[in-house]
C-alpha cells in the first residue's frame, strides 16, 4: 500500500510539474494558479508556492515558464509510461496462474520509469534553482526546511492519532 501511495505521489508530482510551473510563471496571484488552491511543482505540492515567497523577477518567472514548457512533453511521456507500467504490474500480480518472472519484469519496468521520472523532476528543480540569486537560494533552503519540519510534525501527529485509535479499540477476549 505504501508503494502504491508513493507511485501515485510520483505521478501527482509529475502532473504538478507540467501544470504548476507554467501556471506559476504566468500568474503571480496568491493561492496557486489563478488564485485557486495551493501551488504545486518541483519538490512536490507547495514548491512553486515556495517560489512565490522568493519574489521572482518578471524575467525569472518567464524563465521558469519556459523551463516547464520545455519539460512538458517529456513529463507527459513519462506519466504515460508510468501508468502503463503500473497497469502491467497490477495485471502481473493478479495473473492466474502466478508467474514470478512476469511480476519481477513488471516491477523492473516500473522501477525504471520511476527512476526516469525522479531524474526529470530533479533536473527541472536544479534548472529552476540555477535561475535564483544567491539570496533567493538561501531563502528557498529556509522555506524548504520549514516545509519539511511541518510535514514531519504532521506525520508525527498522524502517528499519534493512529496509536490512540488502536488503544481505544476493544481487545478481543480469549
Amino acid at each position: 500500500m505504501i508503494r502504491r501511495t508513493n507511485r501515485f505521489g510520483a505521478v501527482a508530482v509529475a502532473l504538478a510539474l507540467i501544470a504548476g510551473g507554467a501556471a506559476y510563471a504566468q500568474d503571480a496571484q496568491p493561492g496557486g494558479p489563478r488564485g485557486r488552491g495551493a501551488g504545486v511543482g518541483p519538490g512536490g505540492p507547495g514548491a512553486f508556492m515556495t517560489l512565490r515567497g522568493l519574489d521572482l523577477s518578471d524575467a525569472q518567472r518567464e524563465q521558469v515558464r519556459q523551463l516547464t514548457e520545455q519539460n512538458r512533453q517529456q513529463m507527459q511521456s513519462l506519466i504515460g509510461r508510468m501508468r502503463a507500467a503500473q497497469d502491467a504490474r497490477r495485471k502481473a500480480v493478479e495473473a492466474v496462474p502466478f508467474n514470478e518472472s512476469q511480476v519481477r519484469d513488471a516491477m523492473k519496468d516500473l522501477a525504471e520509469v520511476e527512476a526516469d521520472l525522479a531524474v526529470a523532476e530533479a533536473r527541472l528543480q536544479a534548472d529552476v534553482y540555477g535561475l535564483l540569486t544567491a539570496d533567493q537560494q538561501q531563502r528557498l533552503q529556509k522555506l524548504r526546511a520549514e516545509r519539511e519540519a511541518r510535514a514531519k510534525e504532521r506525520a508525527q501527529q498522524q502517528q499519534q492519532r493512529q496509536q490512540q485509535r488502536q488503544q481505544r479499540q476493544p481487545r478481543p477476549q480469549a
